[in-house]
């Protein structure tokens, strides 16, 4: 290429660091094995022929290709580009992470981060099978088993249709307020964590309220919420939502009490370069939000 370029076999030669003898023998060389002529030589000028000319063009595509390739496969490395799978809850779906996202799409715009939506006894199958790299998921005891850092905490509160005692009143309900009330309630299969966290809530406090439903996902429990079967205590993420007709109310003694939590798990042989970064990415997004509230 050099020698196409310059169309000097001395000057080719000097930027090769090398004579020209051998270039010339090489280009001969080149010529035989391609069975044609690249290079017209008289003894005032070289010329490309244009055999010479298409190969110039394609051997500075295969150049760029392979540049090209070397560039990539170095990002992939740093996890700088590649494909992370994600699962998350619905809870999460709503309250952290779309706040992770974005600042995934901000750091490392090349990492492709496809998500699933699974409860979290899912998500640990998916973990331990290697379909999923990331999981953010609640507290499990088979956490023990993966790697594994607490993003966030977060109060429970309360979530009553707009037309309950305690969603007009001025005070903040207490625990105690729900004695006898109307309850929907978190499913003990679906929803283990929160119907735990939940139930220990009111045991702690020698609280029985009355469960009318039970359901596992809380965008439905606050649908059954809105239609009047019962107050119900979510994580505080769910205020996001909006629903018509559920009125959100902090719970002033639940405070002091166990807080919801967020965690994010990994297998330790997990060599997903990307999954770091992105990894890294909720960390920090984590933190900067940790900061500012």
């Amino acid at each position: 290429m050099i020698v196409a370029e310059e169309l000097h076999f001395g000057r080719a030669a000097v930027r090769l660091h090398m004579t020209q003898p051998p270039l010339s023998r090489q280009v001969q060389l080149l010529e035989q094995r391609l069975g044609v002529t690249l290079l017209e030589r008289t003894s005032r000028v070289v010329r490309l022929t244009s055999a010479g000319r298409s190969f110039l063009a394609d051997a500075r595509q295969i150049l760029r290709l392979a540049e090209n390739a070397a560039l990539a496969v170095q990002r992939a490395a740093r996890g700088e580009s590649g494909s992370v799978t994600m699962g998350f809850t619905a809870a999460s779906g709503y309250g952290v992470m779309p706040g992770m996202i974005a600042q995934c799409r901000a750091r490392v715009p090349d990492v492709e981060v496809n998500l699933r939506e699974m409860v979290t006894s899912e998500q640990i199958e998916a973990l331990a099978a290697g379909t999923l790299d990331l999981a953010l998921l609640r507290p499990h005891a088979s956490l023990k088993a993966f790697e594994s850092l607490r993003l966030i905490r977060e109060p429970l509160v309360a979530a009553l249709p707009t037309t309950h005692p305690l969603a007009r009143g001025r005070r903040d309900p207490v625990v105690s307020d729900f004695e006898g009330t109307p309850f929907v309630m978190y499913s003990p299969l679906e929803a283990r964590y929160f119907h735990e966290l939940v139930a220990t809530a009111f045991a702690t406090a020698g609280v029985k309220p009355d469960y009318t439903q039970y359901a596992s996902q809380i965008h439905t429990i606050l649908a059954l919420v809105a239609a009047g079967l019962g107050a119900a205590l979510g994580p505080e993420a769910a205020t996001s939502l909006h629903f018509e007709g559920v009125t959100f109310r902090p719970v002033r003694n639940l405070r002091s009490m166990k807080s919801v939590e967020l965690y994010v798990a990994w297998k330790s042989d997990n060599d997903n370069p990307a999954r770091h970064s992105v990894l890294e990415s909720c960390l920090e997004y984590t933190r900067a939000r940790l900061n500012r509230s």
